[in-house]
């Protein structure tokens, strides 16, 4: 089985769908994941139990939309339960966001360009760019997942979506780190910028607060604040 990471969507076999409908949900829930099974939507990876990988089983999640009351179901499935993995879509693919956003997406684009680095839409957005479904909510941010190849190149990333203005549209989301660790781009530009003593990074087996930059290859001294 290949290495997971965060915000990684996964696909079942026809038979990994029964097996899930086959356990014992309410009815709302039992609703939500029969058109999942029948429209053969994806599931997200989500945060891994521990000694999960060893026993041969994957911690998924689904987040319902409204008609299914926005609830997050989570199971586990074996590995031979995966069809396939896959990534959720590209920001220049979303076709559904707010048309006062549109020019503020494209300035976006372009200086995410600029820095080598592309953008994938999770969270609200994008699960409604992959369902169909109402997923999004009026206030929901724009939630982006960005691949960053060490500190430079995150500081980068961070200032060039620093410069996101876009009315009633917030923008948020993670810089994902090459070994799997992913950042709130929020909090890395406050902790790079010595405004924070310590960052929280992510990983698969949980979250942990780091104050040096040895995690992510970066040996220089850094400023922080008294």
């Amino acid at each position: 089985m290949v290495s997971l990471h965060r915000h990684q969507l996964a696909w079942l076999t026809r038979s990994g769908w029964a097996a899930v409908l086959g356990r014992p949900w309410d009815a709302q829930a039992r609703d939500c994941l029969a058109h999942w099974a029948l429209h053969r939507l994806p599931l997200v990876v989500t945060r891994q139990p521990a000694h999960a990988g060893a026993d041969g089983w994957i911690a998924l999640g689904l987040p319902a939309p409204a008609c299914w009351g926005r609830r997050r179901l989570s199971l586990q499935v074996p590995h031979a339960a995966v069809d396939g993995l896959g990534e959720f879509p590209r920001l220049a693919d979303v076709q559904h966001l707010p048309p006062s956003a549109r020019d503020a997406v494209r300035e976006l684009l372009g200086r995410l360009s600029q820095c080598h680095a592309a953008a994938r839409v999770f969270g609200s957005y994008g699960w409604q760019a992959i369902s169909g479904l109402d997923h999004v909510r009026a206030g929901s941010d724009l939630d982006l997942s960005i691949a960053v190849e060490g500190a430079v190149h995150a500081d980068a990333v961070a200032r060039a979506l620093g410069l996101f203005e876009a009315p009633q549209l917030r923008l948020d989301g993670e810089l994902m780190f090459g070994d799997g660790a992913a950042v709130a781009w929020r909090e890395w530009a406050e902790w790079r910028g010595g405004r924070a003593r310590a960052v929280m990074v992510k990983r698969l087996d949980g979250v942990h607060l780091h104050r040096d930059a040895a995690w992510c290859g970066h040996t220089e001294p850094m400023e922080i604040a008294a």
